[in-house]
């Protein structure tokens, strides 16, 4: 039985937002025929130094980033509402009770996916959700498995799929893969090209960049350093 409808769910700080980010969620949609990519801003991550930019501002350049993308594309706010740390599974779960018949996927790059396993309650995400692993240019899908720690890589081993059109066969459960060619441009660079008042320009885009320069956002380096 074919579902009627799919979701992906792509998380990350988004701090800022970039044309790698918007590329990764549109490659994705498309291949795996996904009714939507859901954009979702990391309130509190768990996992990351603490974002430069406030949350609300990191969802307000998400917002206004998706405004000049595909429609399939679109921003996700949940985890603001929330008090506490972000854990993905607290929204996947919010995700599934909302749409309990309806594929869903979460989107990942190869370097989260080798780390999944020191996520909270990282075993339930298959519960919840098929998992969709990027290649990374430091981790190509080849160097995937003699990377992953021996419970993930049992998982991994009895859950991988190459047929992707069964992802609409099941709400969850399966690992997918997706040789991605990532584009050569990272938050952390892009951090410090505006400290160093360099150009923005063909990296993301220009309503972000409006944002950016309009919030005085990234100019002091005054959260690089410390962990949450």
């Amino acid at each position: 039985m074919t579902l009627k409808s799919s979701i992906g769910v792509l998380g990350g700080t988004f701090d800022p937002i970039h044309f790698a980010h918007l590329r990764l969620a549109e490659e994705v949609a498309e291949t795996f025929a996904l009714n939507t990519v859901r954009l979702v801003p990391s309130a509190n991550p768990p996992h990351r130094k603490t974002p430069s930019a406030s949350a609300k501002d990191r969802l307000n350049m998400v917002e206004l980033a998706l405004n000049t993308a595909d429609k399939t594309l679109a921003p996700d706010g949940r985890e603001l509402t929330r008090i506490g740390k972000s854990y993905m599974v607290d929204t996947l779960k919010e995700i599934r009770a909302e749409n309990p018949n309806t594929s869903i996927s979460l989107i990942l790059g190869a370097d989260a996916f080798i780390e999944l396993t020191t996520w909270h309650e990282w075993e339930h995400l298959f519960l919840l959700a098929h998992i969709i692993v990027a290649s990374r240019p430091n981790l190509p899908l080849n160097l995937l498995d003699g990377n992953l720690k021996k419970s993930l890589s049992l998982e991994y081993e009895k859950r991988k799929c190459h047929e992707r059109n069964l992802l609409h066969t099941s709400t969850h459960g399966r690992i997918f893969t997706y040789a991605f060619t990532s584009l050569e441009v990272s938050g952390t660079s892009l951090r410090k090209r505006i400290q160093g008042n360099h150009s923005l320009k063909y990296l993301l885009p220009d309503n972000v960049i409006n944002y950016i320069q309009t919030h005085n956002l990234y100019k002091e380096n005054n959260s690089e350093s410390k962990s949450k």
